[in-house]
């Protein structure tokens, strides 16, 4: 290296360091929270949820207001930071925290009111909001959404991509619900957007929010809390053969049967009591009076094995949001989030072409097999959404691309004690699940992916998970975020 050379540098470190100084003077002089490096509760604001990843933002930041956000993001564009929004910090690659070094955290905690309007039974809901909490505000109303199980799940990245859950099948996703949001775009400005305004926004911010703007609130259409709720599960320890066997008799229960949309359900996998078998359950939600369930249920588990333990829990439906929980709460005030170390992967399988005998025999095989005895934890979902309102829908509604899908499968492993570091073998152990599936399926099968459950190491992640949306998508980039402001890894490209 030159002298002249070392000197470049060093002049634009220091020029850097300038800029900093400057962006952080300006960032701190307004009226919110802002958390640097060296700040006394960066460490734990600045920790993810997925301990896979360990990121130093350049500034954290905790707005009050709609026009806090907008404040935070015009200097983010004068000054050529990178923002995210983070609502539960839940993402699987830690973009909550910009899935990078550098970036300028936009965290919506402070943005916790929910109300429902009585007249047209609309709710508005700030995006800090986590699902339990969410859960337990409606209630109180007689509404409730469809949205997954985790209690501390943030609103903002759930709905803002998806949001399956059990009652799914019947009110469809998360995101379905949303007539109208309140969002900041990379400039500063604030917008409403809806069908009638700003349509193609709208359109972007239901499946790839992120990477568009900061949603502050949402407006969603609940639906009436259902006067029954049963929970369900089943439990078996099977052998690969007989879980093949298993797993095609609950494909085929969806595919040959009228299925009720009252019926929400997966299949989960871990490993079996010795090599060569699967542990193998079924468990979700019955919607309907109680007393309709098991004759519902009935056609199913004649084709399976007796189970070896079962539970159905009838109620209301606020106790089966808590039950399918997993907590026994869904009061999320106060009370410390936990963490893991993970790697996770999606695969979702076409309603027009279910999966074939071989590729389930192949999966199970090697679930018996491969992951037995395996350093890591790990767990498989066979979300149910055959037969339901997601594909109501056209394509071409929300950015939301995969809505003719049969099962979403989760593969979902954690290190050791759930604390770093994650092993390498735990990647392998994935991809050999997944790729038992799609190499046994015909050339050419339409599977796709979940942003939801996102992978950093997911190939054409373009279209699997935003199919034949994705070039409209990097359009509509172009004219939102011509800057790219909301850049991180897998958001829609410029």
């Amino acid at each position: 290296m030159t002298q002249n050379h070392f000197l470049h540098l060093l002049w634009g470190s220091a020029l850097l360091a300038v800029v900093y100084a400057d962006f952080i003077s300006n960032l701190t002089s307004h009226n919110f929270q802002v958390l640097t490096p060296g700040s006394s509760g960066y460490p734990a604001a600045s920790a993810a949820f997925n301990r896979r990843f360990t990121f130093e933002p350049e500034a954290i930041a905790f707005p009050n207001s709609a026009q806090d956000v907008s404040t935070i993001l015009s200097l983010c564009t004068t000054y050529n930071y990178k923002a995210i929004a983070r609502s539960g910090g839940h993402s699987y690659i830690a973009n909550g925290l910009g899935g990078k070094d550098g970036s300028v955290v936009v965290d919506l905690s402070n943005f916790k009111t929910v109300t429902v309007d009585s007249s047209t039974n609309i709710a508005t809901i700030g995006t800090g909001n986590r699902l339990g909490d969410i859960a337990l505000a409606l209630n109180n109303h007689g509404r409730a959404l469809p949205h997954g199980t985790c209690p501390y799940v943030g609103i903002g990245g759930h709905s803002g991509h998806g949001g399956y859950g059990f009652t799914s099948r019947k009110w469809g996703l998360t995101l379905d619900t949303i007539s109208a949001l309140q969002v900041v775009l990379a400039n500063g400005t604030i917008v409403t957007t809806s069908s009638s305004s700003y349509p193609d926004l709208f359109f972007a911010l239901r499946g790839s929010s992120s990477s568009f703007g900061i949603v502050t609130s949402i407006q969603a259409k609940t639906l009436a809390a259902p006067s029954s709720a049963t929970v369900f599960e089943y439990h078996w320890d099977m052998s690969a053969a007989t879980a093949a066997s298993a797993l095609a008799a609950f494909q085929s229960f969806v595919v040959e049967r009228n299925l009720p949309q009252e019926f929400g359900a997966e299949i989960v996998l871990g490993a079996g009591s010795s090599q060569g078998r699967v542990a193998f359950g079924i468990t979700g939600g019955w919607y309907a009076a109680a007393n309709q369930f098991n004759s519902v249920i009935a056609p199913l588990l004649a084709k399976l094995p007796k189970p070896s333990s079962s539970t159905i829990t009838p109620g209301s439906y606020i106790n089966s949001v808590q039950v399918l929980g997993g907590l026994g709460r869904l009061n999320t005030t106060g009370v410390p989030d936990s963490t893991d170390t993970f790697y996770a992967k999606s695969l979702m399988t076409p309603e027009s072409a279910p999966m074939s005998n071989k590729s389930m025999t192949a999966f199970m095989n090697y679930l018996a097999n491969e992951g037995f005895g395996t350093n890591t934890n790990w767990f498989v979902e066979v979300e149910l959404y055959g037969g339901t309102t997601v594909a109501d829908n056209q394509i071409s509604a929300t950015a939301f691309g995969r809505r003719s899908s049969m099962f979403t499968i989760q593969f979902y492993t954690s290190a050791p004690g759930g604390t770093p570091p994650f092993p390498n073998a735990g990647f392998s152990l994935l991809d050999g699940m997944v790729n038992s599936i799609v190499n046994n399926n015909p050339s050419g099968w339409d599977y796709g992916a979940y942003t939801n459950y996102i992978d950093n190491r997911l190939a054409n992640w373009q279209t699997l998970y935003y199919s034949t949306n994705y070039p409209k998508l990097r359009s509509l980039k172009d004219q939102y975020d011509p800057h790219d402001t909301f850049s991180f890894p897998l958001s829609i490209e410029e």
